[in-house]
């Protein structure tokens, strides 16, 4: 049987010449036919049953020979990525070949695939682990976090001071001249310094009910809005009313109020257990990291061009998503960072590349090491999107039909950097 041939071109691209054998090709021909010719209209023969040769004289060969190729070369195609053992990365690029008398017709493929890898040391490397401690005062601050939760606001007869929650109107401007974003009625705002540009919160320490103040402020060289950094800004200020976070005793009342604990104690032990599952978790996540620096520094990795840029244009889409979580335009977004949106894609480019070839290396360590994805863990990974999305098992499943090898390959990688970090050796920071 004659099978295709491969052309390496380079360490991420291949060339495959397939050949269409001529029994493949009449059968794809046949069946091409059959699907046609049920549709078709001729006098004085039944739908589905109109023999080929009055089809062909009618309608032509044409429409048959490109639903058959149609049909035949994905089959071929994926014989061949079969055949050669090839893990493609991109859509392939088709061309029918001229062929010469008495010789197969012949499809042409170019695609990119993952390079192949020459693994060298991965397991068991040495990885400086940073001291992640608990303090007191961090569980402090998570108790006074749940009182603020659950505390109450009350109006105090008196002028505002720092911490308090206040009611005002503003309007804002530079050089005289109001500047959008700058004016707001009936805000209710907590006096924070750091919640405000600089001056505008302690402007407003002093003020009673009913006060108007003109406050002057800067704002700093770096804020967001370039329009508006490092001016001067002048706001008019009423304040309508001044109210106070009264919050509860931590006692062993308010533990059994907000949790399933009877007392104080056994409420901040638990605290301290969840922060010191934080820190565990993020002394891992900053393992991993360094693990994977050094493994993609020591590892010479051909990075395929459509993965470099599918992964930088993600990372773009994180930047969009950023921005728009902080309630930030894109544009507005580039505009702080003094960037156009092309000049920012350039600059993601070296950290999409990081990825890409982090990624590469972590499937070529879980195929070294055969890790892979259990029925029962895949499940788990099902059961947790369900969750998280409020939505049956069954229609998270049928909503990743198509792409439930992500599902798999991110179980895997997942797997595979657990096992790095459990096999390193680690090395208490100095």
């Amino acid at each position: 049987m004659t099978t295709s041939t491969l052309t390496r071109l380079d360490a991420t691209s291949v060339e495959i010449v397939i050949p269409v054998l001529p029994d493949a090709l009449d059968r794809a021909r046949e069946v091409a036919f059959r699907r046609l010719s049920k549709n078709a209209r001729i006098p004085g023969f039944r739908k589905g049953h109109i023999p080929r040769r009055v089809f062909e004289q009618t309608y032509g060969t044409a429409g048959i020979e490109s639903e058959a190729m149609e049909d035949l070369v994905p089959e071929l195609y994926s014989t061949a990525l079969r055949e050669h053992e090839l893990a493609p990365v991109a859509r392939p690029k088709l061309e029918m070949l001229p062929s010469a008398e008495n010789e197969p017709m012949r499809v042409k493929a170019r695609v990119e695939v993952r390079p192949t890898l020459e693994l060298g040391t991965y397991a068991g490397l040495s990885v400086t682990v940073p001291e992640r401690t608990v303090s007191d005062e961090e569980v402090e601050r998570t108790l006074e976090g749940l009182a603020r939760d659950r505390g109450t606001l009350a109006p105090v007869d008196r002028p505002a001071a720092l911490g308090d929650i206040v009611t005002i109107d503003f309007i804002g401007r530079i050089d005289g001249t109001p500047f959008e974003g700058g004016s707001a009625e009936g805000q209710v705002a907590e006096l924070l310094e750091d919640r405000f540009i600089p001056g505008f919160a302690t402007g407003i320490v002093g003020m009673s009910a009913g006060e108007r103040r003109e406050i002057e402020t800067k704002f700093p060289e770096a804020y967001h809005a370039s329009e508006l950094a490092g001016k001067s800004a002048s706001f008019e200020v009423v304040l309508h009313d001044v109210k106070h976070l009264e919050m509860p005793t931590l006692d062993d009342a308010f533990a059994a109020e907000v949790s399933d604990f009877a007392t104080l104690g056994e409420l901040r032990a638990e605290i301290r257990k969840r922060l010191e599952g934080i820190a565990a978790a993020r002394v891992r996540r900053e393992i991993g990291n360094a693990i994977m620096e050094q493994l993609v520094n020591a590892h010479d990795i051909p990075v395929p061009p459509s993965l470099l840029v599918a992964e930088r244009e993600q990372l773009l889409e994180e930047a969009r998503r950023m921005a728009q979580e902080q309630g930030t335009e894109f544009h507005e977004y580039l505009a702080s960072i003094g960037k156009t949106e092309e000049e920012l894609r350039d600059e993601l480019t070296g950290d999409a590349e990081r990825r890409v070839k982090g990624t590469l290396l972590v499937e070529a360590i879980a195929d070294a090491e055969g890790i892979e994805a259990s029925p029962a863990e895949i499940q788990s990974e099902l059961a947790l999107l369900a969750r998280r999305y409020g939505q049956p098992i069954d229609r998270v499943r049928a909503a990743l039909a198509e792409n439930m090898q992500s599902v798999y390959d991110g179980i895997v990688r997942n797997k595979t950097l657990e096992f790095l970090i459990d096999k390193a050796q680690r090395v208490a920071a100095p």
